[in-house]
């Protein structure tokens, strides 16, 4: 079996709860949505890569937390396999995922990014449509945050106050969600801008016990692949 790879890299995790946690980092290659802020288009607008064997992207977890990313890694079903062969191995895995398809697969940690109206490209006609349609599946992220230990990540962008309304009304449409699952995430792509947006959103954490999630890897590195 083989699949393609965007990259494949060795960092500490960015996001989340595990932050700050060396990982191993296999991105997939393909997506079905198309953020207009996406900061990995090579994954998602302009797939790139080589097709890998799974035995070859398998052989290369060196660290104990694998995070197998996109992309949208659930659109395929190499993913499930690979999850279950690092489970074996007794790797640590995340999966991310925007929460728009649902697999049966193994992970210690489904990290779940819904995508906000801030993120649909309205520049381009025909994206635009597919991604509106695709971007919000309550169905889906309800049957994951039910089966996998999980947590929710929302991009806020520069309408702070629309984003966060909107966080409130998709969260309503959503069952059982602990707020301390609840990472805000600023958008940006340098340190002072991802700071600054993220002093706004402490009311918003302080008010209804959600999280703020740094992105640590801009702070470390910038925004660059592998990292």
């Amino acid at each position: 079996m083989a699949i393609k790879v965007s990259e494949i890299f060795h960092s500490v995790q960015g996001e989340g709860q595990w932050a700050g946690t060396p990982s191993t980092f296999v991105r997939l290659s393909g997506c079905n949505l198309r953020c207009v802020w996406c900061d990995t288009p090579y994954a998602s607008w302009n797939p790139e890569g080589e097709i890998m064997e799974l035995d070859d992207i398998f052989a290369s977890a060196k660290h104990r937390h694998v995070v197998l990313t996109g992309g949208e890694p659930m659109l395929f079903t190499e993913s499930v396999t690979l999850s279950e062969r690092w489970r074996k191995d007794n790797r640590i895995i995340t999966i991310e995922t925007a929460g728009t398809i649902f697999q049966d697969i193994h992970c210690d940690l489904m990290s779940i990014s819904p995508k906000l109206s801030n993120s649909t490209p309205t520049s381009d006609a025909k994206w635009s449509k597919t991604h509106e349609e695709r971007r919000w599946n309550p169905e889906v992220i309800n049957k994951l945050t039910k089966n996998y230990p999980y947590q929710l990540k929302f991009v806020i962008g520069p309408e702070v106050t629309k984003d966060i309304n909107e966080v409130e009304a998709l969260l309503s449409q959503l069952e059982d969600i602990n707020p301390e699952q609840v990472f805000l995430m600023p958008e940006g792509r340098d340190s002072s801008s991802l700071w600054s947006r993220a002093k706004e959103l402490i009311p918003a954490c302080m008010s209804h016990g959600w999280r703020i999630a740094p992105r640590l890897q801009i702070d470390l590195f910038g925004d660059t692949k592998g990292t």
